[in-house]
């Protein structure tokens, strides 16, 4: 404001993490991870919708998750707190339109796995190495998400082909996508084979060093065979379905 005079576009992105089963991970860590994921959230927005109601126009965009589509094991505070940011977007959208204030819009991005630190930097209170669960896609394809809508703004985006897919299939067979989703978690988002101590991770000081974009964990053909893997489950998942429907129907 003191060097524009204007707010035109405000990105809400803040996000920490704890894995663990629901009854190890530390209430003061579930605590935060609400705090910071939320309650960010909302003062971000309590700053930047005041602006652009006087405005008349602005976009603001909160980066939520599949998993505010589709929540996760392992990772209960970070699926609730995501869960939220979509609620959070759905009704201030409806505040606006009330008010008649057609000028300003609120978006929400559902990014799948993306290459950050954020796995490294997280609570893990589950014995195992956190890693990311693939397919992993590049932080570079949210931002562009993000520049398409400001461009053109609309309600939800989902980036990643695999979690377009599951999302879809949250919203066909909410069932069978929850069970695809514990599945994928158990088996692809710890490394059974490798133990890790109990941390706080980043959630309480923060991370060492400089910081960093990217967490090392996309690559082109380690990728290209993780969709291949996810698609394969999905379709197989879908197979199955489908023939516990024709069971039903024909024993009806």
């Amino acid at each position: 404001m003191a060097e524009f005079g204007r707010i035109d576009v405000w990105v809400n992105n803040a996000a920490v993490n704890a894995f663990g089963r629901f009854e190890d991970v530390p209430l003061e860590d579930f605590r935060k991870v609400l705090d910071v994921n939320v309650m960010g959230y909302v003062h971000g927005a309590r700053a930047a919708l005041r602006v652009m109601r006087e405005q008349g126009t602005g976009t603001l965009i909160n980066i939520s998750s599949i998993v505010g589509a589709v929540s996760q094991p392992y990772s209960h505070p970070y699926s609730m707190s995501k869960h939220a940011v979509q609620g959070l977007g759905s009704s201030l959208r409806q505040q606006l339109r009330v008010e008649g204030m057609k000028g300003v819009h609120v978006c929400t991005v559902m990014p799948a796995t993306i290459d950050t630190p954020h796995f490294q930097q997280a609570a893990n209170y589950t014995g195992h190495k956190v890693v990311a669960m693939p397919p992993v896609y590049t932080p570079e394809r949210v931002a562009d998400a993000v520049v398409d809508l400001v461009r053109h703004p609309r309600r939800e985006v989902v980036v990643g082909p695999a979690g377009r897919a599951l999302v879809r299939q949250s919203r066909i067979m909410p069932g069978l996508a929850e069970r695809t989703m514990a599945r994928q978690t158990d088996k692809s988002h710890l490394d059974h084979d490798e133990a890790a101590p109990a941390t706080h991770g980043a959630l309480h000081v923060p991370a060492s060093g400089e910081g960093a974009v990217h967490g090392g964990w996309h690559g082109r053909r380690r990728t290209a065979m993780r969709r291949t893997a996810v698609a394969a489950a999905l379709a197989g998942a879908a197979v199955a379905a489908g023939r516990g429907m024709a069971r039903s129907a024909a024993a009806a």
